[in-house]
């Protein structure tokens, strides 16, 4: 990893003497950035052919590898030893205990599939170096499972189906790598469910974010077929062809501001509600042999899930689980088990496994840091505030323990990605290490955000810069009035989409906002949209529609780009990017620090050259979050001091 940094301004922690806080008569520590990064992050859930493991994917070395942990509780093993590339677990094979995972180089994104065979050696299944593949799912059968891959056409991702077999042969060197191609894309589809029988393949072909077309592919006769209105401006989403071959099961939002789950009966052509509530189902999908409903839905910022028991359709009665959203259900092949996650502000994901047959739950893992008390860490509370226009805005506040009328805290606003993204009531690291040192965190679901109906979804379509930013200023406004933050020391902050917002705020609003901290935004929308990576396909017409054709919109996306404008921008300024990240090139930020050096302004720049779009290596993050809190104790708490380490309290 090279670090490379620009205006090498000298920053020092000063320690001084605070007010001790109290909590049941203990004071709060402040924890250090490596005490936060040594929580373990995990991810992923799959049964092994006996069920007797879990298989999952975690950071426990500093990068993702694979591990495995009994059902029963007991000690994980590691499966794969990367030390370079992350790697991301995603099955067992069907009846032996060889496991596909995925992984990239660097964070490009060109994500290919491979098996750890029985000898330990690894396997690249989609070995061409250019193109993506995305693992579909095993068929019905378990003697096959189908990919998508753009090794034929970059723009273009076609569904294969690959032998296990020929898995086998290509093991022992007795055969070549040769997939059947199940539907070759003409360009706008994306493959979606397949059907037990392998013979239909939903697709979806997205026109814009609010209409998505649905289709299905027969790969008996070869033909598609377009089963959603055409003139219906729908976003429909495919989930499951049901066990008995009778459905398929799509979401769908027509005449409704969420979605809902319906069913589209194969023999009739016949459209049928199923299921819906007050917010967004998020996901459903049915069990092996469907003795089971799994349905999720986004409930202000949080993942409710639902089990249904299609045999009597009665929810399924869950015992009484820890406070946090339940996520990544999945149910065993026997449908006797089911894994899930557990995850809170204060608590990040934790492992859990269900049994259907004895009513009882058990936790596997605890994956927060030992040395981090649970209690020490803050609960987000979601509020809502008036924008400028009166339109109500959801957003996230973390309270600072510390913070009170007679110690105001200093505050940043955490614009989330996209456009189209969620802050959402879970864990994060670089939130709560703010929030341990002081700084108050308000996560805006400005306009434009996802998960509070599809109008509000849209009105930021075009207006990008504009009107989500003024919702950001009006939640500055908004945190001015509040007696326990500093009025005077309020950031901008963000990743992505959150990091061009940052810009903008610096660039548009050049009096708003203190500081602003930029993690791989976009300075320049007429060079992103141009870049757009190829394997994103028929999204990028979509991703037009919302923001903007650099062919036919050239006056409008370049009045929006910050670095145009750069000479507007008079706050100090911190920038990190991925020299790797595929979506926001490293030009983007190289060119609005080189911009506002020349102003100037205070500017530091951090460049991973080992990482893409978003930070997966925890020495990098170690090093990049550190740096932007000493960034902020410089520029924002600037005439006030932060604890040094030395005053973190004995454990």
């Amino acid at each position: 990893m090279q670090k490379t940094w620009l205006h090498s301004t000298a920053l020092i922690l000063l320690g001084f003497a605070c007010q001790a806080p109290t909590l049941e008569q203990e004071e709060i520590p402040v924890y250090t950035i490596e005490q936060f990064l040594n929580t373990e992050p995990i991810g992923g859930s799959a049964f092994s052919p006996d069920e007797s493991k879990i298989m999952y994917y975690s950071k426990k070395t500093g990068i993702y590898n694979a591990y495995e942990i009994p059902v029963d509780s007991g000690d994980t093993q590691q499966l794969t030893n990367s030390e370079s590339e992350s790697i991301f677990a995603i099955s067992y094979f069907p009846e032996d205990e060889r496991i596909l995972f995925t992984s990239d180089q660097g964070g490009n994104e060109i994500n290919h599939l491979y098996v750890k065979n029985l000898n330990g050696e690894a396997t690249d299944l989609t070995p061409d170096s250019t193109a993506k593949a995305q693992f579909y799912g095993w068929s019905y059968d378990q003697q096959s499972f189908f990919y998508t891959s753009n090794q034929r056409n970059p723009q273009a991702f076609d569904l294969y189906e690959l032998e296990i077999s020929q898995i086998d042969a290509i093991e022992n060197n007795t055969a070549t790598y040769q997939p059947r191609m199940v539907f070759e894309n003409p360009g706008q589809f994306y493959p979606a469910a397949i059907s037990e029988d392998k013979k239909l393949v939903s697709l979806t072909e997205p026109i814009t974010r609010q209409k998505v077309n649905i289709y299905l592919y027969n790969a008996e006769t070869g033909s598609t077929e377009m089963i959603s209105d055409p003139n219906d401006t729908v976003a429909y989403s495919p989930q499951y062809f049901s066990h008995d071959g009778k459905y398929l099961y799509f979401l769908a939002d027509k005449d409704s501001e969420f979605a809902y789950l319906s069913r589209y009966d194969l023999a009739s052509g016949q459209m049928e509600k199923v299921r819906e509530a007050n917010w967004d189902i998020w996901y459903a999908y049915e069990s092996r042999e469907g003795k089971y409903q799994v349905v999720a839905t986004n409930e202000d910022g949080q993942t409710q899930i639902t089990i249904y028991d299609q045999e009597t359709g009665n929810q399924v009665s869950l015992p009484n689980m820890p406070e946090g959203e339940i996520t990544s259900v999945n149910i065993s092949d026997s449908e006797r088990l089911m894994s899930f996650y557990i995850n809170s502000p204060t608590s990040p994901s934790d492992l859990y496994v269900y049994n259907f047959e004895t009513g009882e739950y058990q936790r596997l893992t605890n994956t927060l840091n030992p040395e981090i008390k649970q209690q020490h860490l803050v609960e987000g509370e979601v509020v809502r505030f008036s924008s400028y226009d009166d339109l109500e805005i959801p957003s996230i506040l973390y309270k600072p323990k510390t913070a009170s009328a007679d110690n105001p805290a200093p505050a940043m606003l955490w614009i989330h990605g996209g456009p189209g993204g969620q802050s959402r009531l879970n864990y994060n690291g670089l939130m709560q290490y703010l929030v341990n040192h002081g700084y108050a965190i308000f996560a805006v679901n400005n306009r434009g955000s996802s998960g509070y109906g599809k109008s509000f979804e849209m009105a930021d379509n075009q207006k990008h810069g504009d009107v989500d930013l003024k919702d950001c200023v009006a939640a500055k406004d908004y945190l001015a009035t509040l007696d326990f933050i500093d009025a005077e020391k309020i950031g901008i902050m963000g990743g992505s989409y959150g990091g061009y917002m940052t810009l903008a705020g610096l660039t548009f609003t050049p009096d708003e906002f203190k500081v602003g901290v930029d993690i791989f935004g976009v300075a320049n929308w007429l060079r992103t949209l141009q870049s757009i990576p190829p394997w994103w396909g028929a999204a990028r017409e979509s991703l037009f529609a919302e923001m903007g054709n650099p062919e036919t919109d050239s006056a409008a996306l370049y009045n929006k780009s910050p670095l145009f404008f750069a000479d507007q921008i008079t706050k100090p300024l911190m920038v990190l990017q991925g020299a790797n990240d595929p979506r926001v090139l490293q030009v983007e930020s190289d060119e609005i620090v080189e911009a506002v050096k020349a102003n100037g302004v205070p500017i530091e720049y951090v460049v991973f050259e080992d990482e893409g779009h978003g930070f997966v290596k925890r020495e990098n993050q170690i090093e990049g979050y550190q740096a932007i809190l000493e960034f902020l104790n410089q520029y924002l708490r600037s005439n006030t001091e932060e604890p040094t380490a030395e005053m973190i309290p004995s454990q």
